[in-house]
């Protein structure tokens, strides 16, 4: 693989780590986290487990390739081409979904009097019965957290990618590297700021909760049609080109 074409996989590489760190809801999440009592620790159990689950993946993938690409035009690279062209069809699809939903929503809560009206909003202390719930959980729960709250699509997406890794690069690993940093900067930011200033992080962040609550789904739209439709415009692109 040239230097040119190793720099355009390290682009997709970049824009999917950017849309798993703007992911709100785990970062909505791990706010609760580090907001809970010993919550710098569990913070970074969560870390931890966050980065596991993109450390495996990756070292899956390589252990398949042994680290080299497959040839453009072979079984397996054609393989990964499809592979990609689906979870970008998949990611347009959800947030499409998502779309729909948050409309169906919006209709629903300007809806006359005696109809069908809005759901009834969350109780203002929900934020706080989490954060207890969270109190009482182990550092083992953090870690559970973390996992479940992957975006597995867009993992997915960074995995199809990898395939396309040459290790005996000194630029691939650093790209890999890369991915694995920016797919969790917004995590270690908060747990560094947990730890630095956790009194006015606490407070912060939990405002930053709640201001993300209000905006995830239209944050989650824009993000799986953003990277879904990339995805699919270039895999097509790559398929018949």
């Amino acid at each position: 693989m040239s230097s040119q074409d190793w720099g355009v996989v390290a682009l997709d590489l970049m824009l999917i780590a950017l849309a798993i760190v703007l992911d709100p809801l785990p970062i909505m999440a791990f706010v609760l986290v580090v907001s809970s009592a010993r919550g710098a620790w569990k913070g970074l159990v969560f870390i931890l487990a966050w980065l596991a689950c993109l450390v495996v993946v990756i070292a899956i993938v390589l252990g398949v390739t042994g680290g080299e690409p497959p040839a453009p035009r072979s079984p397996p690279g054609l393989a990964g081409l499809v592979a990609k062209l689906a979870i970008g069809i998949a990611l347009v699809s959800y947030g499409l979904r998502r779309r729909h939903r948050v409309r169906t929503a919006a209709d629903q809560s300007s809806a006359p009097a005696g109809g069908p009206g809005p759901p009834s909003p969350p109780s203002g202390d929900t934020a706080s019965e989490m954060t207890a719930t969270m109190d009482n959980s182990s550092v083992w729960a953090a870690a559970g957290l973390a996992v479940v709250l992957q975006p597995w699509g867009m993992v997915a997406a960074g995995a199809v990618t990898v395939l396309e890794a040459d290790t005996s690069h000194l630029s691939s690993t650093l790209a890999l590297f890369g991915f694995c940093l920016l797919a969790s900067a917004g995590l270690i930011g908060a747990e560094l700021y947990i730890v630095l200033a956790p009194q006015s992080a606490q407070v912060r962040l939990l405002r930053l909760r709640g201001w993300l609550e209000g905006h995830k789904e239209q944050a989650i739209v824009v993000i799986c049609l953003v990277l879904g439709l990339w995805l699919t415009a270039k895999s097509i692109y790559q398929l018949t080109g």
